[in-house]
Parts: C-alpha cells; structure tokens; sequence
C-alpha cells in the first residue's frame, strides 16, 4: 500500500492511548524532545489542552499550573505572548496562549488590552502584520492577529480593511495564498487566509471555485492530503486543507471515507499520539491535527471542533460568530 500503509493498521480510534500520549506528554522536563522543543512550549501546550477537550478529557491536565505559565509568559513592556519564559513574545505564541485561556474561560487571568496593543503596534502601513519586533511578514500573523482580537473583544484596534487588502494582495493565479505576494500557495498559507476571511467575514472575496479544486487535488490514492503539488501526504494537512473547504462549504468534494482510513492509519498503536504518515514517530502537533479532522470528519465521541480557529465549536459560539459558507 502508498506510503508505509499496511492492511494491518488499525481502523479504529485508540481513544484510551490518545489521552495517556498527550497527558503524559512533556511530563519528563529532562526528555531530549521536550528540551529541544522549549521555543514552541505555547504551542504545545495549546495543542495538547485542544486535543484532550475534543476528547472530552481537559480534566486530565492541571488548569492552574498552565494558567499560571502563562501569566510567567506576558511581556510587562509589550503585552505580547511568548513561547516560554525569557523568549521574546511573539504573534503565534500570543495567539496559542489565547486560545488556551478561552478553553479555561480565563482570559481575566492576564493583561487582555495590551494583548490589543501588541497586535495593534504590530500592523503595517500596507495592512501586513510583523509577527514580532523582529519585522518578518507572513500571512500566518494576519490570521493570528485578527484570531486574538476576535477572541478578545478587540477588532476596533486595527485597520481591518487594509489587513483584508493585503492578505488578497498574497493570492495566487491557482486560487490559493502564499506567506506574501507572489509567493507560492501552499494549504497551511491557504488556511491561514481563508480562516482570516472567515474572521473578517470576506469570504466572498475568494475565488472559491478554484481554489476548493485546487485543494481537492491535494488528495493522494491513500487518501492523505498533501500541502502542495508533488508531495507526500501529511496528517497535519488533513486539518489544513479539510478546515478550508469545511469554511468554503466544499468539504464533500473530497473522499471523507478515504482520509479519514489515512488518518487512522497514522496512529501509534503502541505509545499511542499520530505521526505525520504510517511508521513515523508520533508528536503533539500531528495527534492534534489528527484528532481535529476526524471532528470535521463527524467521527463519534468527539465533540465538534471549529474550523476557523481550531478549537472546540462549543467554546467559539460564545466569543465570536465566524462566517462559514453554505454547502
């Protein structure tokens, strides 16, 4: 079978092994993987705490110890995020934090308004975003930008209008977006605008036709979907791309059957957490992804995740009404 699948991987969601893999996960602070991952400690932390709630097990980590993480992590001076404590804070690490206080309904935990003026301080004159002080530009810290403000009640702060042209200056003759004009579409790049014009409510200003074809066409014989064209096919992009077209209404026009086979055959059976293809080892970022698409996938025992921020629908509805295209 395509890439590593075999007939003997299973076809059933270890749901027990799943849980013990991410509340286990980070557990050994001497770990040579948890050591090396310090710059995305955020990040992990929010993929964890998003996998164990569509699992219906948040209870199994310790809300205050997190909570109090990440008060250690904001920045007296800026207001931003960081990914640990004495890093600089940063756009996607602000955005992480966020999203892990929703999910405990602890956004008073921290300073929220100069959350707001750290984004704001981050907008360019052409509508772009900086992810840090350090000036680079990416659409990925657009979305990130307008994530946080939605999330917190702070949308006034910035120029929505031109954060909206400069992330439709970033599309492409194909249908799809780049990190930047003329850059080329690639699906994470790809769901980082559309879920931004999901946020500004702009979909409508999507070729969205072509662009659903275009990640119709990521999908692979083992069902896997792929980033770009002539490239293996990841886990990770079965949220990427399924998100997208589930934002666009589209998500019917691939194989939900096929990916979600592919999905499950990325698991480990024995330590439990997926991988990004068959026989790789698992990480915390694809037993995310994994879990996400099989909620879009309406797989049982899951709760209903969101597509634009990733994060479970129950929590979402209460903050931010986000626009999703008719099917």
């Amino acid at each position: 079978m395509e890439n590593g699948q075999t007939e003997s991987d299973p076809k059933d969601l270890l749901f027990e092994k799943h849980v013990n893999y991410v509340t286990n996960h980070g557990n050994d602070k001497n770990d040579f993987e948890y050591t090396m991952t310090e710059f995305l400690r955020m990040s992990g932390i929010y993929w964890g705490t998003t996998c164990l709630d569509i699992m219906g097990e948040l209870d199994k980590l310790d809300k205050l110890s997190i909570i109090g993480f990440i008060k250690k992590c904001q920045c007296i001076k800026s207001g931003g995020i960081s990914a640990c404590e004495e890093h600089d804070p940063h756009l996607l690490y602000t955005l992480s934090a966020i999203q892990i206080l929703c999910t405990y309904n602890a956004l008073d935990e921290i300073d929220v308004a100069s959350v707001g003026k750290y984004v704001q301080s981050l907008q360019q004159p052409d509508g772009s975003f900086f992810g840090d002080k350090w000036g680079e530009i990416d659409t990925r810290f657009s979305f990130c930008a307008v994530a946080i403000l939605a999330l917190t009640n702070q949308m006034d702060l910035i120029d929505v209008d031109k954060a909206v042209e400069f992330v439709l200056s970033c599309g492409n003759v194909d249908g799809g977006f780049g990190s930047k004009p003329n850059a080329e579409s690639h699906a994470g790049l790809i769901y980082c605008c559309v879920g931004f014009l999901s946020i500004t409510h702009n979909l409508h200003r999507l070729e969205t036709e072509k662009l659903a074809w275009w990640l119709c066409e990521r999908q692979l014989k083992s069902g896997g979907l792929n980033g770009r064209p002539e490239k293996l096919p990841d886990v990770c992009y079965s949220w990427w791309v399924l998100s997208s077209l589930t934002i666009m209404g589209r998500s019917h026009w691939i194989s939900g059957e096929k990916l979600k086979e592919f999905i499950l055959s990325c698991q480990d059976t024995e330590t439990g957490g997926f991988s990004d293809r068959p026989g790789n080892l698992p990480d915390i970022f694809h037993t995310l992804f994994g879990i996400g698409a099989l909620s879009l996938l309406g797989y049982p025992n899951l709760k209903k995740i969101n597509p634009t921020f990733c994060m479970p629908e129950e929590i979402v509805e209460k903050l931010y009404k986000v626009q999703i295209m008719d099917s």
